[in-house]
């Protein structure tokens, strides 16, 4: 029965939550870690004290903080499922907050790297004309994937970007000249059809709105003709461009506004990143480092 709530799991997470399969094999050996570790318990013989054992046995066998963490995301999102699936009638892994001490710095690209990524798309086409428009876009603005789907034609002006977020809340960001001059190309040349205002921004050949599905394996594609040796997906471009505003002299609380964050905690994270860049050209640079 054990086997079989991992797979459904897993199962989930794959169709519903639009993972990339390096998330979902880092969910399948984080979670086989913990039911090694219960050996033959029951659901119903798990309790928090269990999860603080669990804990306790990771950090004792000398794992890194990023992993202990990294664990008990998914140990959480794994009682969240069984939760919901009827599983079990406590969700133990909400009594358990992520320490911010352990939080995972997100993997940010270099401009160099964003340029080499956005140079990829060849614009004489439908395909490759959106796709230079969807990458151009994800970087100017910071957007979600799944916010760039739902845009529609009247979202966008010449300096701005209308997006509906998480919870349905709307926010205006500012959106550059190279991001505007691809998306025109792409209407201008490329949709053939008669456009009106709220048709879908971006869709698909067949005339579909796109999925994050694709747009996730369309960025993948580029990272790999870009030879770019990172685990890049859209949100690594909604990641840099917040570190690289930050970088720039840019506010956190503009910042935070931009990407639609309603705590200034989640953006807060962002000045690790660039603490750790400090960091680094310090120690290869300061002659007494």
């Amino acid at each position: 029965m054990r086997n079989l709530a991992v797979s459904d799991f897993l199962d989930y997470i794959r169709s519903e939550k639009g993972l990339s399969p390096h998330t979902i094999e880092a969910y399948e050996r984080d979670i086989g870690v913990f039911l090694t570790f219960i050996q033959k318990k029951s659901w119903a013989e798990i309790t928090s004290e269990t999860i603080l054992s669990f804990l306790s046995y990771l950090h004792g066998q000398s794992y890194a903080s990023s992993t202990v963490c990294r664990m008990l995301i998914s140990v959480k999102v794994f009682f969240r499922f069984l939760k919901k699936e009827k599983e079990i009638s406590v969700d133990l892994g909400r009594y358990f907050e992520t320490p911010k001490i352990w939080q995972l710095v997100p993997e940010v690209l270099s401009i160099e790297e964003v340029d080499l990524l956005l140079a990829q798309p060849k614009q004489d086409n439908f395909v490759g004309a959106r796709d230079k428009a969807i990458l151009e876009l994800l970087y100017a603005t910071g957007m979600r994937a799944s916010e760039l789907c739902q845009l529609r034609i009247c979202d966008v002006s010449d300096t701005f970007v209308k997006v509906k977020g998480k919870g349905k809340k709307e926010r205006v960001i500012p959106v550059g000249k190279q991001a505007i001059s691809a998306i025109d190309h792409y209407l201008v040349h490329f949709r053939t059809e008669v456009l009106e205002e709220h048709a879908p921004l971006f869709i698909s050949q067949k005339g579909k709105p796109l999925s994050r599905l694709v747009v996730w394996s369309r960025v993948k594609m580029y990272v790999g003709l870009a030879g770019l040796a990172k685990e890049v997906s859209p949100h690594t471009l909604r990641h840099s461009f917040a570190t690289h505003l930050l970088e720039n002299g840019a506010d956190l609380r503009l910042i935070q506004d931009m990407l639609g964050h309603v705590d200034i905690g989640t953006t807060d994270r962002y000045t690790h990143v660039t603490g750790n860049r400090l960091k680094t050209a310090f120690t290869a640079f300061h002659p007494r480092p």
